[in-house]
């Protein structure tokens, strides 16, 4: 009876899922807006990035790279202007029409190839008294100009004292082409554990942050596994690793956890039960719950023993009709990211959050955003 009942179920849900496909294809944007363009606004901010991508390039400058695969890693150093506060809020993306106005929409003002030793130039340029880098890898259905305008958007947001590092993997920003992108992030692997590499090894690096959303966030863990499997350890210099709406198995990460062994990262998991992404996520894997929208209070215990911090975004503001995107569009999401990437303790973070995170039990905070501090904790 429960089969056949299942069985009867199963048409429905592929139409919900195609139905919510259709619906992440209107959220698309344009991917043409990589042709660099002048701004001579001293209002506006500014974010100078450097690009690593697996990407094959296109001969199209307005965009750059494309959803292919390329035979090595690509370095290109990006810089994005953002329009003044006045004209935007916190967790805004504006995309440019056909006439860029860089005093309402993000524009691409720099795209230039770079070679290693410019690379090393970009960074010391860029890194700050610290020396520090933020290392984004976004998630599936992302263009390059997607990746590029959302950690430009990122990382202007929360103002991080940080050389801004994106790896972007060749996703073909389809809906509908899941499996490819899944893939991708399997291909990508090398590039990653590369750029990482590159970044532990250097004398000039004394610290990298890992910033990983969706289906980018499989791919972070199974290099920093690769690492750990390789040298023994994953390297010091990667101090926190966050995870926002991990699109992972739930028993899969456990076992990277156990497999890169006790000279870990400190790892933050945003998550999120009403994530309509990782619900497909979910139904696409067999029922298998995934880790950025299963309900972690459960786990508590576990997440505690292995000092996995833990932010619940289930009621988090958010624009993405999907509930995909709290770590980069909620402000009380911003305030614990800037919290967490600047290295302060949760507690003592943003007053609009710090105050509610206590340890034990659940902490509401502004918004009705609730903060699942038992498990959180074990701050570092």
């Amino acid at each position: 009876m429960i089969e056949q009942a299942a069985q009867s179920a199963r048409p429905y849900r592929v139409l919900v899922l195609l139905a919510l496909a259709v619906l992440l294809s209107a959220c698309g944007h344009r991917a043409d807006v990589m042709k660099p363009v002048a701004v001579t606004a001293t209002d506006t901010g500014r974010v100078d990035m450097l690009v690593a991508t697996t990407r094959a390039p296109s001969n199209d400058p307005a965009l750059r790279y494309g959803g292919e695969r390329g035979e090595d890693v690509r370095l290109d150093n990006i810089v994005v202007s953002i329009p003044p506060d006045k004209a935007r809020k916190p967790g805004e993306v504006q995309w440019p029409g056909t006439n860029p106005d860089p005093e309402k929409s993000f524009v691409v003002t720099k795209a230039e190839s770079l070679t290693d030793p410019q690379a090393m130039q970009w960074f010391q340029r860029t890194s700050g008294k610290k020396r520090r880098v933020l290392i984004f890898v976004h998630g599936f259905n992302n263009s390059y100009a997607d990746a590029v305008f959302r950690f430009a958007q990122v990382a202007h947001d929360v103002k991080v004292d940080a050389a801004p590092l994106l790896f972007t993997w060749p996703s073909r920003a389809n809906p509908l082409d899941y499996v490819y992108d899944r893939e991708s992030t399997i291909y990508s692997r090398f590039g990653l554990v590369e750029v990482l590499d590159a970044a532990a090894r250097s004398p000039d690096v004394t610290e990298i942050t890992i910033l990983a959303h969706s289906m980018g966030t499989w791919l972070t863990m199974e290099a920093l596994r690769e690492m750990a499997l390789r040298n023994g350890k994953v390297s010091p210099k990667i101090h926190n690793v966050v995870l926002a709406s991990p699109d992972i198995d739930v028993d899969v990460f456990r076992r990277q956890i156990l497999e890169m062994g006790d000279k870990r990262p400190h790892f933050t998991v945003y998550s999120s039960r009403k994530d309509k992404a990782l619900a497909i996520s979910t139904f696409l894997a067999g029922d298998v719950e995934r880790l950025g929208g299963a309900d972690l209070r459960p786990y508590k215990d576990l997440l505690t023993a292995y000092g996995i911090s833990v932010i619940d975004a289930t009621d988090a503001t958010q624009s993405d009709p999907l509930g995909h995107s709290a770590f980069a569009e909620s402000s009380d999401m911003l305030n614990s990211l800037t919290a967490r990437l600047s290295e302060q303790r949760l507690e003592t973070a943003q007053p609009s959050l710090g105050a509610a995170l206590v340890r034990g039990g659940y902490a509401a905070v502004k918004g009705g955003l609730r903060v699942p501090a038992a498990a959180i904790a074990a701050s570092q």
